[in-house]
């Protein structure tokens, strides 16, 4: 597994288009049902939201359905990871709650990104219930067609791209505005003219082209 992707913070793969953050909405995956009870002694009963955890292991058992063991996975989140380097949970939610996963299938690594829901876990799920869909067009005997269809997952840098991911440089912004803050700080301080080695601030240009094709609001 490639040492330029990150599980933390959120290595977004380059290129693929950011859901804007007020247009995110609230999922409707959920796991199970919890009972709650009121002061008159009643109770009523209410869907309970698919957890950090819950998330995380419906991807790894997705990816496990397709020959991918956990170690040849990252989960590449804005949440602090856990010791064995999976997100964890009971943290504050990030700002940014898109979720990337990138595995080994084949030749080539493979990466699947998610960002179309306000929390972090429902974006979990929405990965493992994409995978588990892509696992049916190879039950059904279309094995040549998931493999060509996995093509367009492929996760493999350009050449000459830079493989610091541009949130390395920024940190977690989630807005224009934020970025353009923290993109004239950057360039501020890696200008050759005030000192800053010309190869770094040739990187914080090419890191803000990829940040403005993600951050979009």
């Amino acid at each position: 597994m490639s040492e330029a992707i990150k599980a933390y913070p959120l290595a977004w793969p380059a290129g693929w288009k950011r859901t804007p953050a007020a247009t995110r909405t609230r999922a409707r995956f959920s796991e199970g049902w919890r009972q709650y009870s009121t002061s008159g002694g009643g109770s009523w009963m209410r869907q309970r939201e698919v957890t950090i955890a819950e998330g995380t292991q419906r991807v790894l058992a997705a990816l496990r359905i397709l020959g991918v063991e956990d170690g040849d996975a990252i989960i590449s989140t804005n949440l602090v990871l856990r010791l064995d380097g999976l997100p964890r949970s009971g943290q504050n939610a990030p700002q940014d709650p898109g979720v990337s996963v990138y595995w080994q299938r084949g030749a080539g690594m493979k990466c699947m990104a998610i960002d179309r829901y306000d929390r972090v876990a429902d974006n979990l799920a929405a990965v493992a219930a994409t995978l588990e869909a892509m696992r049916l067009i190879e039950r059904h005997g279309g094995a040549e067609v998931l493999d060509r269809a996995f093509t367009g997952f492929t996760a493999l840098p350009a050449p000459g791209q830079t493989t610091t991911h541009w949130r390395t440089l920024f940190g977690d912004v989630g807005t224009r505005s934020e970025l353009d803050l923290a993109y004239r700080s950057a360039r501020s301080k890696h200008h050759p003219d005030k000192g800053g080695r010309a190869e770094m601030f040739d990187m914080v240009q090419k890191a803000y082209e990829l940040a403005c094709q993600e951050v979009v609001s």
